[in-house]
């Protein structure tokens, strides 16, 4: 019995090893120092969606982790993942989210077919591969959706599409802490400025990057960031505004009024967009947008955007939340039409928010002996303090079923970053710095 036990041990301890050598990517056997870009369209509505590849191209050195390939997140109901074409093997993924994600919960999305554009970066690869595009089944688990052969040595001659955007100086660098390799390396791009807006813009890029570097957590990490800004600008100043009649020629076709929500200022223009960052160093971007009307949004390493309303200084960080932290909103609106997003028969997949179907998978550890779950709220704690750890119910868009950690928290009405959010950032911040 003694000997099968040893056996047993010894068996046990070289599984777990091989399983711990498998995720060691050698970044320099598989990739080469260069991004590839893709380009394609993403069709569909709530009931099923395709991807149609339209461009890849080589689009400059790669800018992200060459030791953190493999995203450790269940978070995004997409995920892109390259596989090496002759064994399999999982060689980089990463999770994301989309406009289309959020346009297949609205009306329209029940059984319309629309087309949305959209972008993966990764990293440039020297063999044959397997590109391929999960997608979260009603399951919660993740299926392939698309798969696509990828040989660099054919496709090395693709090229991006001539659009209409000059960059008439190199990317400012904003605020530069090192080698990109170990760093966040953030592209603002200015939206809504016309020629004669170059000053205005320059310092607005400024601006903004201290907005972003600062609240905590990004403030105590401001080494671990680099900031590029892009200086280009579009045919005439101003930001589209349907309800109030503005149409405007910008540089990536922002609009305020996504989904009918008048606040919700996004850009389905995502081809655009990529054009203006071109070669630049790029792990997230945040769109600059001139107008003093409040408005913003951010998906999951998809984009961050924010006004120059006078609140800009906190609407940033709440969409850096989304966009790199994939933190979930925690107030409630029931009339967003893309509000009813969460399965609660699920936890969903936001670390800050809880359906308490498995509590256990979220924040409570964190939470002090004896905290009562729910939580009762304590209409005393000012609105700009946390208060304390908690199950507060009352998040995701939804007043009764889902619960956030904290009374107040920068994902639901400006406050500090909760102990939650805060700690997801800092993991998602490592992802990169490592």
């Amino acid at each position: 019995m003694k000997k099968i036990a040893t056996l047993f041990s010894l068996l046990v301890l070289l599984l777990s090893g091989s399983t711990a050598q498998a995720q060691k990517i050698k970044f320099d056997k598989y990739f080469s120092n260069e991004t590839l870009r893709i380009d394609y369209l993403r069709v569909g509505n709530r009931q099923a969606d395709t991807i149609k590849v339209l461009l890849d191209a080589r689009c400059g050195q790669w800018s992200g982790s060459l030791t953190q390939l493999i995203d450790p997140f269940n978070n995004g109901y997409f995920r892109i993942v390259v596989k090496d074409a002759k064994t399999g093997r999982r060689l980089y993924s990463r999770g994301y989210n989309s406009l289309f994600a959020e346009y297949r919960d609205t009306p329209a999305g029940a059984d319309s077919v629309a087309a949305f554009e959209e972008v993966v970066r990764v990293p440039w690869p020297k063999q044959p591969v397997l590109i391929c595009w999960e997608e979260l089944g009603q399951d919660h688990h993740y299926h392939t959706q698309h798969t696509w052969f990828y040989d660099p040595q054919v496709r090395h001659d693709q090229m991006l599409r001539r659009s209409s955007i000059t960059l008439w100086q190199e990317p400012l660098r904003l605020h530069y802490s090192g080698n990109i390799h170990k760093k966040i390396d953030v592209v603002i791009v200015p939206e809504g400025y016309g020629p004669a807006d170059t000053a205005k813009m320059l310092s607005d890029m400024e601006q903004f990057c201290k907005y972003l570097l600062g609240q905590e957590p990004f403030k105590r990490h401001s080494n671990d960031f680099n900031v590029w800004g892009i200086c280009a600008t579009g045919q005439a100043t101003g930001i589209t505004n349907p309800a109030e009649g503005i149409h405007v020629n910008s540089l990536v076709g922002a609009s305020y009024g996504t989904f009918g929500a008048d606040r919700y200022l996004m850009t389905q223009h995502l081809f655009k967009l990529h054009d203006a960052i071109g070669w630049t160093p790029c792990d997230h971007i945040i769109i600059m947008a001139n107008s003093d009307t409040y408005g913003g949004g951010g998906i999951y390493n998809f984009y961050a955007m924010s006004s120059l309303n006078s609140m800009a200084f906190m609407i940033l960080p709440h969409e850096l939340g989304h966009s790199i932290g994939g933190l979930a909103d925690e107030y409630v609106d029931p009339d967003l039409s893309y509000g009813d997003t969460h399965n609660k028969s699920f936890e969903p997949m936001e670390p800050n928010i809880t359906s308490l179907v498995d509590f256990e998978k979220k924040w409570l550890s964190m939470l002090p002996q004896g905290t009562p779950v729910p939580t009762p709220e304590d209409p005393n704690i000012p609105r700009k303090e946390n208060g304390p750890l908690g199950v507060y119910e009352g998040a995701g868009y939804q007043a009764k079923g889902l619960y956030r950690p904290t009374m107040h928290c920068m994902m639901r009405d400006y406050a500090p970053f909760c102990p939650v959010c805060e700690k997801r950032m800092e993991a998602v911040f490592r992802l990169y710095t490592k």
